[in-house]
Formats: structure tokens, C-alpha cells, sequence
């Protein structure tokens, strides 16, 4: 997949979930990206570049790419 549309992808889900404060939705947003992104979607998030995430979304990738 494209990177750049992974990273809008990430950032819509990220700031949709911003009202629940920083540290709800960085948790959130990393679930959401577990859970229902496919794993070419993951691979790609995590492959590529962080900038141009905002950082809840670029907390929620660390997190990803973190072993559990």
C-alpha cells in the first residue's frame, strides 16, 4: 500500500479520537490499528517513514512496532 495514504489513514483515526485526550487516544488509535488494519496495512505503517505523523498517531506506530 502507499505510504502516504497509510499515514492520512492513521492521522484521520488519531484525530477523530484526540477528544479523549492524549493518552486515551494514542491507546485507542494503536488498537484500532491492531485490530482492524490488515497485516500489508501494518507492514507498511511500519516499514515507512514516521514524519508526517501526528503524534498521537506516530505514539500509536511505536507502539505498534514495539514487541508486545
Amino acid at each position: 500500500m502507499d505510504i502516504e495514504r497509510l499515514r492520512y489513514m492513521a492521522n484521520q483515526i488519531a484525530r477523530n479520537l484526540a477528544p479523549q485526550g492524549e493518552a486515551a487516544a494514542v491507546d485507542a488509535t494503536f488498537q484500532h490499528l491492531r485490530d482492524f488494519w490488515d497485516p500489508r496495512m501494518k507492514a507498511g505503517i511500519l516499514g515507512g517513514e514516521r514524519e508526517g505523523l501526528d503524534p498521537i498517531a506516530k505514539a500509536a506506530v511505536e507502539r505498534l512496532a514495539s514487541p508486545a
